[in-house]
């Protein structure tokens, strides 16, 4: 560790000793990868892109997953302080308990990276995601034109108060504002942003509504579970968009499962991420808020993103 090294260098200085840390452990740097939930393609592409761009750079990451759960990232993210890493690169496991991890890091004196989700109580010293205010009102501006500006709109939200939920809620809603010939018939918030709570979801939603037109999923994979539930209820004509552009996703979008989605930059969050994090270490500044754009995804367009994930 850096402090480590200057320690133990200041210690030799002071005894007269001649001896001298060789240059590869003055520099190397461990930084710490704190994932809410590696099930999730969209987290698992983001741990890939930072491990793989830390090992071109010689540096270590120490990755550890919450498994969506807050209380197993707050023990987490304490070890990789006990550890004395030289900085964090957080992924919030949920609203809950998010800013915890941060105020401790920075008690410690190291510095955090959020990807994704930044607690707005204890925000971190960068925070890197998709504009997803902007990405979702282009998103809510696809569905209105696709649709012809009329339908029965019902809404799967992540989960509450996180980053994405707050962001995706606000620019879906901006663009529905402009749309009033869709009306909002349902909406039911998920707890881990999965699959299965998709379609339970979708499925209860169209058991109270038949007549649902538009699912908006706030992630491809409750998106997915939204598809499947129409499916099996046998709804016709359904617009079934997402966010996130997963590999199932994408898959989905070139399949006609999904409508739409918007493909995030995962690859450069990633190597952005490590980035700030090494940065942070050495003390530079770092613009405290770096939003990527998404693109809007369709059968057009998705085997680009297929081949190669931004």
């Amino acid at each position: 560790m850096l402090n480590t090294t200057r320690n133990l260098a200041a210690a030799l200085m002071l005894s007269g000793a001649t001896l001298v840390a060789p240059a590869s452990a003055q520099e190397s740097q461990t930084i710490g990868l704190a994932v809410a939930n590696l099930q999730a393609d969209f987290f698992n592409q983001i741990k890939q892109s930072v491990e793989r761009e830390a090992e071109k750079q010689g540096v270590e990451v120490i990755t550890v997953d919450a498994a969506g759960d807050s209380a197993t990232q707050v023990s987490q993210i304490q070890d990789l302080i006990t550890r004395d890493v030289d900085a964090i690169i957080y992924i919030p496991a949920g609203a809950t308990a998010a800013s915890v991890p941060v105020e401790a890091a920075k008690t410690a004196g190291i510095p955090v990276v959020a990807v994704d989700r930044n607690p707005p109580d204890a925000p971190a010293d960068t925070f890197i995601a998709t504009d997803s205010v902007a990405a979702a009102k282009e998103l809510g501006e696809f569905v209105c034109e696709k649709s012809g500006g009329t339908g029965r709109l019902a809404v799967i939200q992540g989960q509450i108060g996180t980053t994405p939920q707050i962001d995706r809620d606000e620019g879906f809603a901006a663009a529905m504002a402009d749309c009033p010939g869709i009306e909002e018939v349902a909406r039911q918030a998920s707890n881990m942003w999965m699959q299965d709570e998709g379609f339970n979801i979708a499925q209860a939603m169209i058991q109270r509504d038949p007549e649902i037109t538009i699912f908006w999923g706030q992630a491809d994979a409750l998106a997915l579970g939204a598809a499947q539930a129409a499916a099996v209820g046998n709804l016709s004509d359904v617009i079934v968009v997402g966010f996130d552009g997963d590999v199932a996703g994408l898959e989905a979008v070139k399949s006609g499962t999904l409508t739409a989605t918007m493909t995030q930059q995962t690859q450069l969050m990633g190597r952005l991420a490590l980035e700030s994090a090494l940065k942070l270490a050495k003390g530079e500044s770092v613009e405290a808020e770096q939003l990527q754009p998404a693109t809007l995804t369709t059968q057009e367009n998705v085997e680009p993103f297929i081949a190669e994930h931004p």
